[in-house]
């Protein structure tokens, strides 16, 4: 990779960015970032990356051009570089716009990858799902993997998936974050100070997740480790479940999967 550009330099472009710049992947000399209002940018020209105003120029002897633009802007944008696309990988990070959709606006051959991270790269601790087009080979989807492993974990899979993915990975965070404002109500209740309460449950959330990505276990195991016989977790276990708190889960992301259906490509 000798040269990567972001069009579109929002919070995520800028984090993009900044995670290919910390894990080594290039030089911040080497990575452009373009934008409207060039002011926004001021902090990381002085940290030593390239900005700019013009997406033409910018694209210039790339090896990747990120899009970070809006799905209204997409179309416009793809008109003004198409004209100087010559080998570059176009990765899409725009929600619900499909690689064909890209393909139509784009010279014939255009290598396209899609990528959906969430909000939690903004921390290094993002999980994206990739997927590619046929012109794309396996090396050049490796290196796209590994500007996205600079932020987190990352997983090839199936265009057909990607709505899915969006749900499952991108609107889980809020879907989570929803627990974590419940157990925090729920510790409030119990006599905890509210700082507390969220203390103890984000920290909890956070040593159950990293149990399963250090042990590799199906969730059950690690239940089943926590619960006794007629103790004080299975019964809060069973009165959940009899509230319906697994069916609801599910039902809610099947909801947020229909509606993304019958709103993106």
């Amino acid at each position: 990779m000798e040269k990567l550009t972001i069009i579109g330099a929002g919070n995520l472009g800028i984090a993009i960015a900044k995670g290919v710049v910390n894990a080594g992947l290039l030089e911040a000399s080497n990575v452009v970032l373009t934008r409207r209002n060039l002011q926004h940018l001021d902090a990381l020209k002085q940290e030593g990356f390239q900005v700019s105003d013009n997406n033409l120029t910018a694209i210039e002897r790339a090896t990747f051009v990120v899009l970070c633009v809006q799905p209204k802007q997409l179309e416009s944008v793809l008109e003004e570089i198409n004209p100087a696309l010559v080998d570059q990988v176009l990765v899409s990070v725009i929600t619900g716009v499909s690689v064909e959709l890209i393909a139509a606006k784009v010279d014939s051959g255009t290598a396209i990858v899609r990528a959906m991270p969430n909000t939690a790269v903004a921390i290094g601790e993002s999980m994206t799902c990739i997927c590619s087009s046929n012109e794309v080979s396996k090396a050049v989807e490796q290196q796209v993997v590994q500007i996205f492993e600079s932020l987190g974990e990352v997983l090839v899979i199936e265009e057909r998936l990607m709505k899915a993915a969006t749900v499952l990975g991108a609107s889980g965070i809020a879907f989570f974050m929803r627990y974590l404002r419940a157990a925090t109500q729920g510790g409030i209740e119990m006599g905890f100070h509210p700082e507390e309460a969220q203390q103890i449950a984000v920290q909890t959330a956070k040593g159950a997740a990293s149990l399963i990505i250090s042990q590799g276990n199906h969730p059950e195991v690690e239940i089943d480790r926590v619960t006794t016989p007629q103790g004080c977790t299975i019964a809060g276990l069973n009165e959940m479940e009899h509230q319906g708190f697994s069916s609801a889960l599910i039902k809610g992301l099947l909801t947020s999967f229909e509606k993304i259906n019958s709103i993106s490509s």
